[in-house]
């Protein structure tokens, strides 16, 4: 069996297909490797003020989400 070109799949296509072949090292890299392009972007923190900024960021997204913190 002829693995596809993970490089022509739509991440959606991608995704059913690791679904389907859970076993497949390959196609999983490949999947990690795409980014979201909807996906905010957050820069590294540089000073302690910034450190701050992005605890309190993940503190908010996770009590929105109804997980402890």
């Amino acid at each position: 069996m002829t693995k596809p070109d993970f490089s022509k799949m739509t991440r959606q296509e991608l995704r059913a297909y690791i679904l389907a072949h859970r076993e497949d090292d390959e196609a999983i890299e490949a999947l990690i490797r795409r980014s979201d392009p909807n996906s905010p972007k957050y820069r590294f923190p540089q000073t302690e003020e910034d450190l701050r900024e992005m605890e309190e960021i993940l503190k908010r997204k996770l009590e929105s989400r109804g997980e402890a913190v």
